[in-house]
């Protein structure tokens, strides 16, 4: 969905009929300039849909500090200047926006901050619906790194497709002769006779599911640079520190977005 339509959208939700606290109190020929500030440290992200937001509503939203820069608390975000009751209506949409993305740009951010650059840390495909676009720029933001987009762009053969097929090879086999030349085939395996059988049936990447740390390391062994190495479940940022000299490739983790906690802003009129 294309961003004006995504904000059109969201302002239909919350705004209905109207606002008719504003419409009450405020004139609508009043003006006002107003700053957003950071309530607490954070990684600044969603710029482009606070701006939408204030755009729709016939507001000019100026940014003062660039995508993916750690702020301090107090920092000033961004201005909006405007028809003051149009800017009330915007606030808590824009906000909103702003809260969710910086708290996954921020949630990233501490999760990888320090990680051997060898080992990739990504997103998966566990984001909000219509939202997927800018929660997984918003990890890029924060310093990690995106998986396969959609269904459509990646082949990543799953347990239960593997269940439907009848075996890893089968499955392996299967996809090999839809996907053209330019594309990757990874597998997901529970055990280490199941990466065998996926390097042995071509793969090209070998996601480790659920796996001990002890057998990543004999994953790694089993692999020999054969194939990349995906790890995935139980991922914590303890986790990432424990295992990131072993010799994985990837690590999934769903929760830099999913377990991300919204961060803290606030407008407030000049």
């Amino acid at each position: 969905m294309h961003l004006s339509e995504l904000v059109r959208l969201a302002l239909q939700e919350d705004v209905g009929g109207g606002d008719v606290t504003t419409l009450a109190t405020i004139p609508s020929t009043h003006r006002s300039t107003a700053k957003i500030t950071a309530k607490q440290d954070l990684v600044c992200f969603g710029h482009e849909v606070a701006q939408e937001v204030f755009h729709q509503m016939g507001c000019h939203y100026t940014p003062l500090v660039e995508e993916g820069v750690f702020l301090a608390k107090g920092t000033v975000v961004a201005t909006i200047e405007g028809p003051t009751g149009k800017m009330l209506t915007a606030e808590r949409l824009a906000l909103n926006f702003l809260m969710r993305l910086c708290g996954i740009a921020t949630h990233t951010y501490h999760t990888v901050q320090g990680l051997n650059p060898n080992m990739k840390v990504v997103d998966t495909r566990k984001t909000t619906p219509l939202l997927r676009r800018f929660e997984r720029s918003a990890v890029c933001a924060g310093g990690g790194y995106n998986h396969r987009f959609a269904l459509y762009d990646g082949i990543l053969i799953k347990d239960n497709h593997i269940s439907a097929c009848g075996s890893i090879a089968k499955a392996i086999s299967q996809a090999k002769k839809h996907g053209h030349h330019l594309m990757k085939i990874e597998v997901e395996v529970e055990s280490l006779e199941g990466l065998e059988e996926a390097i042995t049936a071509g793969a090209d990447v070998v996601m480790l599911d659920n796996m001990t740390d002890d057998q990543y390391r004999e994953a790694v062994k089993i692999a020999n640079g054969r194939v990349l190495l995906e790890a995935s479940g139980n991922m914590n940022r303890e986790r990432l520190v424990r295992i990131q000299d072993i010799g994985i490739d990837v690590v999934s983790m769903g929760g830099l977005i999913h377990q991300a906690t919204w961060a803290d802003l606030s407008m407030k009129m000049a």
